[in-house]
């Protein structure tokens, strides 16, 4: 078993998964398929961190709160690329302007903006989402399963 499974409760590529089920949100938003403020962009937007908080509940890492912070500075890795790629669909030389700088140098500023407000931005929702987990861990008794294997590997008295 890998350090990364031990500790996260998940192999890399769950993980991954898991925070590419956020990642057509992206996409749809960008290209303006789903407008904001419709319950399918609500949807978009909440399902998938529900859907971590449910597999940690499932799973029990020994840290949730890594994890699912984990999970949402990946889907800030999904959040950045999907912008990047999607740049000119959706916002493209349409950007704000700043005053005095060349349109190379201002495209270049922010797209670097972006990508540090995507990260921030995934990795709080990782957070929020980490909170939320820790706190149902604490009161929702774990599946049946789970508890048999955290009994057997406790030692004996």
């Amino acid at each position: 078993m890998s350090a990364g499974r031990r500790t996260l409760g998940f192999s890399w590529p769950a993980l991954v998964a898991l925070a590419a089920l956020a990642a057509p949100r992206v996409v749809l938003h960008d290209l303006g398929v789903v407008p904001e403020g419709t319950v399918v962009a609500a949807l978009l937007a909440v399902g998938p961190p529900l859907c971590w908080v449910a597999a940690v509940l499932w799973r029990r890492p020994p840290r949730p709160f890594l994890t699912m912070v984990v999970i949402g500075a990946l889907y800030g890795v999904f959040l950045a690329v999907g912008h990047q790629v999607l740049w000119d669909s959706s916002l493209g030389m349409d950007a704000p302007g700043l005053a005095g700088l060349a349109p190379g140098a201002r495209e270049a500023l922010l797209r670097g903006a972006a990508v540090m407000s995507s990260l921030v931005t995934g990795t709080m929702v990782g957070v929020i989402a980490g909170a939320v987990a820790v706190l149902l861990s604490r009161v929702l008794p774990a599946p049946a399963r789970r508890r048999e294997q955290a009994d057997a590997s406790r030692p004996l008295a």
